[in-house]
């Protein structure tokens, strides 16, 4: 539901109105464009009768909204989101954020040179897994909190923020002291409890696609991060499931452009999982940051060989650092040409 307000709705009134909403537990988004002010409400806006509304003189219309997500959604938000940490990087807002390292972190020495090497080529954001959520029982699970304190240790080391996978509730608090952005894995994108935990930790998360999962529903899942109203989410296509079985998973480039459309949430891609094989990276990488993506995730391993996870996808520092140099080409290509963003977006746009 939207509430557009008429031009002359003082702060006084609606506040008044504000406070009433709110009252019957909805999310008040407000929204201002060039001499319009309006109210998006999100969650059950089922008690919420427009005739109500309506009856504060300072109100001009409501409108119902059929979308099944609205925090993530433009419609509430037409301007783009730029999800900026403590230390001042940043995800969004036409620079390109390059996050990269090891599928899992295995000792202290391979996650320091590890990230000393993709901080070198440009990368602006640490990854590693300390938890592993693995399809076999058998395999290497991660070293789980002593994995933490090591990413803690290169962030120490390097200055970047580190990104790493949470899969249980009961790790939220230590997720929330130690870790610069949490992510939300393939697996976990339609865990609701989990989402509803995070989203109240006041944490930017990156929420990747689940295999089977539809944008629609992804963006769903974001809405539920986002409901707690305390932090922000950057979105990321890693592959979904189809029926070929050349690559891992058939990584979804459409998917970019379809939800800097439809969702203010910065996008990127991970075209290590999405292909499943490292010398298929480099390409996939170049057509995301081509196809508009604001970011990237990269799996990089000093010594894929011997990785303990995911070796096959991983590409060597060497390797990173010169499809690094192509990447920036094309970004620089894009952002110069104005394709990148596409015309200016306006408010009837997003409705």
């Amino acid at each position: 539901m939207i509430v557009i307000l008429k031009p002359e709705a003082t702060e006084a009134q609606t506040d008044v109105l504000r406070k009433e909403i709110t009252r019957e537990g909805v999310i008040v988004q407000e929204i201002r464009g060039d001499g319009t002010r309006m109210f998006g409400l999100a969650g059950n806006t089922s008690g919420i009768l427009a005739e109500s509304v309506l009856r504060h003189t300072f109100v001009e219309r409501v409108v119902k909204v059929s979308e099944p997500y609205k925090l993530a959604g433009r419609r509430f938000h037409p301007a783009d989101t730029v999800v900026e940490l403590p230390s001042g990087h940043k995800i969004g807002g036409g620079e390109l954020a390059v996050i990269a390292g090891p599928c899992s972190v295995e000792s202290e020495e391979q996650i320091l040179s590890i990230a000393r090497d993709v901080k070198l080529a440009g990368a602006n954001f640490l990854r590693g897994g300390a938890f592993k959520p693995r399809s076999s029982p058998y395999a290497f699970q991660g070293l789980g909190l002593d994995g933490l304190n090591l990413l803690k240790i290169a962030r120490e080391k390097t200055g970047l923020p580190v990104v790493t996978e949470i899969m249980s509730q009961e790790y939220c608090d230590v997720f929330a002291r130690d870790v610069d952005i949490i992510q939300i894995g393939a697996r976990n994108m339609q865990n609701f409890p989990l989402l509803r935990e995070v989203g109240g930790l006041g944490k930017p998360v990156l929420l990747k696609r689940g295999a089977s999962c539809t944008i629609d529903e992804m963006l769903q899942a974001a809405d539920y991060v986002l409901g707690r109203g305390k932090n922000s989410v950057i979105l990321c296509e890693r592959g979904i499931r189809t029926f070929e079985t050349a690559t891992r998973n058939t990584l979804d480039l459409s998917a970019v452009p379809v939800l800097k459309k439809r969702s203010h949430l910065p996008v990127v891609v991970d075209p290590s999982h999405g292909t499943g094989h490292w010398d298929l990276v480099w390409p996939m990488a170049m057509a995301a940051v081509a196809a508009g993506a604001d970011g990237l995730m990269i799996e990089v391993h000093d010594r894929p060989e011997q990785a303990l996870c995911d070796g096959q996808q991983s590409i060597t520092p060497l390797l990173f650092d010169r499809m690094m140099q192509k990447i920036k080409t094309i970004h620089d290509v894009m952002r110069e040409d104005g394709e990148r963003y596409g015309r200016k977006r306006t408010t009837d746009d997003a409705a």
